[in-house]
């Protein structure tokens, strides 16, 4: 959970930046794939602690 929260707070650091500063564009798009690549490994994580019922 941790690390999920670590690379959340990078994922917007980053997007706030690469709105805020011109000419770093390329910090935004790094923000949304880190979060998309953040939110695809909660799912993964969350997928695979579910045990099937018997």
């Amino acid at each position: 959970m941790v690390l999920f929260l670590a690379l959340l707070v990078v994922a917007i650091v980053l997007g706030i930046i690469g709105v805020a500063v011109e000419g770093m564009l390329y910090l935004l798009s790094i923000g949304v794939l880190l979060l998309l690549a953040d939110v695809g490994y909660l799912a993964l994580r969350s997928a695979l602690r579910r045990r099937p019922t018997r």
